[in-house]
């Protein structure tokens, strides 16, 4: 799965990103008074009408702010260059200038004096007062000087993230190489380099990142959040403790499953690699993904190979179908702007720069100016994430309307967003889809358990890694302050319990696994959206499937259906000024829960206990 990077100020930016500019937390915690003054109640006010007014002021300079903001990380993002501090300059002073806005004294007085007066404004008011006030505790100006060292802090840390030059057998690699000899190799030992090699960046980003973990829990404190995780969490109107009682139970409910899955990988890979003893834990090498969060590729649906196919299309038509499958839902073609500004393709050998690499999607303006960052290839991983991409610009473009103010201009929750992206990748792959696209031959045979056992590989194996490994790591980092001595060990035994997976060498505290996952460095402490978006994709599409298709989940076709297009525009029109529970309840019937995911895969389960029957189980 592609993700994204995310700074603080520009929380709604990005996609295959989370969102954050949604109402915060009933649960969490009231920041204490920005002074010991305290807010005048002035009699006989229009508490309305100033309300009013203020968001009309505020939400105006919010976006121009928001919109030099996004500029000057573009820029960051897609023109590295080592040692020149330009980008880094400009990124910052931009930033600094969005969070002396957002976090002002001022701001934050006067925005808790309106909501002292909620009960005589309209839920939309309250709604945007209650966003505004969230961001503040971003920034807040009270601890200016904090502020202004995250900032910076964060803007050295993408640089070395970024400006990272991996090496695999003594040439300068990409991270798309190093997946590559991941995805295909099938020496060990060549395995093993290049999955070292993937690793090497993170000494490089232990102090950063422990001087970020200070930084950021600093600053929501000045508003009243104990930890940065917990500030996090309350995007959902959830506490930290709830949130992590949420994960916890999804990664139970798929418990059986991922066991199964498990067990059967652990077979399967000694096989394939010539081992004579099966492990009782995965070596994380003879997985065909750096952090073991993705093992589709282990399987090569009969049938279902699209590679060949994709490389004769090219790269362009990859990005242009998706825009015509979205179209073909009722949704207008992409502003010109999408296809003049965005970088959808790997840079040229010899472009003397660097860009992020991982696949991103960014409301710029939050208006009509909406970009992709990709590094498009043709092949079956990057059609997926141009529809998944595509997913997040098209949520944006559709909330982007009158009745949404600015300041909601972001998923219905963080976890919405990544659910409409990967809701639509999921349907793209599906054979009845790729059939009418002229992908494959309609009469093609295909094996549906295998084609399922491939969706488990990419679908299910990620819960226990997103919701396990790096929720409760990032918790225990900003919560528990883990610490510096323990950081990878703590990783190792969170990959263990919840993955089943080992490092194939000592890997001790002079190593920092977890920091070469992005998201630990750049949009941190909230790596379960992803995990909490898999099970409303799935609630989603048994919906749609079900309900209004009436086709078997396994075997769809959106293409073309306006009926399948109302129901997402009806979701995403609302953008955050709906309440995401309600908004999952009316719209699939039932509250959050890892249910249609289970039931999707239940055909799977016994195909897998027969594969299984006899062999260890260890988890």
């Amino acid at each position: 799965m592609h993700k994204h990077l995310l700074p603080l100020f520009t929380a709604a930016l990005l996609a295959g990103c989370a969102q954050k500019a949604s109402a915060p937390a009933a649960s969490a915690p009231t920041p204490p008074p920005a002074s010991s003054e305290p807010a005048t109640r002035p009699i006989g006010h229009n508490w309305p009408l100033e309300a009013e007014e203020f968001l009309a002021g505020y939400s105006k300079e919010y976006q121009r702010l928001y919109t030099q903001s996004s500029e000057a990380e573009w820029r960051s993002n897609t023109h590295i260059v080592a040692g020149d501090t330009t980008n880094s300059a400009a990124t910052a002073r931009a930033n600094e200038a969005a969070a002396a806005f957002t976090g002002s004294g001022e701001n934050i007085g006067r925005l808790r004096e309106l909501l002292e007066h909620q009960a005589e404004l309209t839920p939309i008011q309250v709604k945007q007062l209650q966003t505004a006030l969230y961001n503040a505790a971003a920034s807040p100006q009270t601890a200016a000087d904090v502020v202004k060292r995250r900032i910076k802090a964060e803007t050295q840390q993408t640089e070395k993230l970024y400006g990272f030059e991996y090496k695999y057998q003594g040439k300068s690699v990409t991270t798309n190489d190093l997946d590559r000899v991941l995805r295909e190799e099938k020496n060990p030992q060549r395995r093993l380099a290049a999955w070292e090699a993937s690793k090497a960046v993170g000494p490089t980003l232990k102090d950063g990142l422990l001087n970020l973990r200070g930084l950021r829990n600093q600053v929501v404190q000045a508003l009243g959040y104990p930890d940065y995780f917990s500030y996090q969490a309350s995007d959902y109107g959830m506490s930290r403790e709830e949130m992590m009682t949420l994960v916890r139970k999804i990664n139970t409910e798929l418990r059986p499953l991922y066991r199964e899955l498990h067990t059967y990988a652990r077979y399967e890979l000694a096989k394939k690699y010539g081992q004579k003893q099966v492990p009782d834990y995965l070596p994380a090498h003879w997985l065909p993904n750096r952090w073991g969060q993705d093992w589709s590729a282990m399987v090569d649906v009969k049938g279902l190979n699209l590679d060949p196919i994709l490389a004769k299309k090219g790269a362009e038509w990859q990005v242009k179908q998706a825009e015509q499958f979205y179209q073909s839902l009722g949704y207008p073609a992409l502003p010109e702007t999408f296809w003049s500004k965005s970088s959808l393709y790997p840079l040229p050998p010899n472009a003397g720069y660097k860009k992020n690499n991982h696949a991103s999607a960014w409301h710029m303006d939050l208006d009509r100016d909406v970009r992709s960052l990709m590094s498009v290839e043709p092949n079956t991983e990057w059609y997926e994430t141009t529809h998944h991409e595509l997913g997040h610009i098209y949520y944006y473009l559709t909330y982007t309307n009158p009745e949404v103010p600015v300041l909601l201009r972001s998923g219905a929750n963080r976890a919405y967003h990544e659910a409409m992206g990967s809701l639509m990748g999921l349907a793209a792959t599906q054979k009845p889809f790729l059939a009418g696209l002229g992908l494959i031959d309609p009469k093609t045979q295909t094996n549906q358990t295998q084609q399922l056992l491939k969706e488990a590989l990419n679908y299910v194996v990620f819960i226990p890694f997103a919701s396990g490994v790096m929720s409760e790591w990032e918790n225990s980092f900003y919560a528990d302050n883990l610490p510096a001595d323990q950081l990878n060990a703590r990783w190792w035994q969170l990959a263990k319990q919840y993955q089943g997976i080992v490092p194939p060498t000592a890997r001790g505290e002079n190593y920092l696994d977890p920091a070469t996952k992005t998201h630990i460095n750049d949009d941190p402490a909230q790596y379960y959206d992803y995990a909490l978006s898999y099970v409303i994709l799935f609630q989603l599409h048994d919906h749609i499937s079900k309900q209004i298709l009436h086709q078997d989940p396994h075997a769809t076709n959106y293409y073309g259906n306006e009926g399948v297009g109302k129901f997402l525009h009806d979701i995403m029109y609302p953008g955050a000024s709906a309440d995401w529970r309600a908004l999952l309840r009316e719209k699939t019937g039932e509250d959050l829960s890892a249910r249609a995911m289970v039931d999707y895969f239940q055909p799977l389960m016994a195909y897998l206990q027969q594969q299984n029957k006899g062999r260890k189980y260890t988890m």
